[in-house]
């Protein structure tokens, strides 16, 4: 049986922790599914991990679509979050809706993400009234790199800390049924869990949250331009694979390869 939103609000009541991770593609999904992860967000990052471009700016609706059908062929229990690109919320409420019900209607997700505080209260309100489940995403928010100067920790002092808590409160009362905080000192993603009757989930936020999510390409270690500190490496693929195709190679141009086992 699929993991629904209501079965994560359930596990904050009960103080059990929730665990999420990026797919972009059937055959990460199908694993993250298989692992018993809650919830799969299929997120823009993927133009950063997949399309190897420099930041989430780029990727289009359509993309963010393709992505999120393809995850959901594969996901059986996971909840499958879709995540809504730059430009597809920020124009207006009907484009908003609009391009988030595609991913409930074209893609088979049950929910989508999006980024920003109280500047996206009306977008929130809007979405929940049209039937669509929203994920909130404060703290660093990506698509918001150049007004950040980058990709840095946001709420370390007061005054920007107390910003993400009432940011926190005003997208919960607007129906977001789950908040992500992202690159906010431990402490401060420690009141918003505390403050908030939804579920929070952390990236780079610390252990008081009351979930984590990654990106499955930086814990599997296939993702090596940079690692964040946040994000821990569990395994490094990318060495194995690399092992693989030299391997492949050499026994190509020796002849070794296929032999008669591999030849019909």
């Amino acid at each position: 049986m699929r993991i629904t939103l209501q079965d994560l609000l359930r596990k904050k009541r009960e103080g059990r922790k929730i665990t999420m991770l990026t797919a972009y593609d059937f055959p990460f999904a199908k694993l993250v599914d298989e692992a018993g992860i809650d919830a799969i967000i299929v997120g823009d990052s993927l133009a950063m991990v997949v399309q190897g471009l420099d930041n989430t700016l780029p990727v289009t609706m359509d993309e963010m679509v393709y992505h999120t059908k393809i995850v959901s062929r594969a996901a059986q229990k996971s909840m499958v979050i879709g995540d809504m690109p730059y430009l597809s919320y920020q124009v207006s409420l009907e484009d908003a809706v609009r391009n988030a019900g595609r991913f409930l209607k074209e893609a088979d997700a049950q929910a989508v993400k999006l980024e920003g505080g109280r500047e996206i209260e009306d977008v929130v309100r809007a979405l929940t009234r049209a039937e669509i489940p929203v994920m909130a995403h404060i703290g660093l928010t990506p698509q918001a790199l150049h007004k950040m100067g980058g990709f840095k920790v946001q709420g370390k002092t007061e005054e920007t800390a107390q910003r993400l808590v009432d940011d926190a409160l005003i997208l919960e009362d607007a129906g977001a049924f789950s908040m992500i905080l992202e690159a906010i000192p431990a402490d401060v993603a420690g009141r918003i869990t505390a403050a908030l009757t939804i579920p929070t989930i952390g990236i780079g936020a610390g252990p008081q949250c009351d979930g984590q999510v990654l990106v499955i390409h930086d814990i599997l270690g296939l993702f090596d331009r940079f690692l964040p500190k946040f994000a821990k490496r569990y395994t490094n693929l990318l060495e194995e694979a690399s092992k693989a195709v030299g391997q492949y190679k050499d026994e190509v141009e020796k002849g070794v390869f296929p032999d008669k086992g591999h030849s019909f």
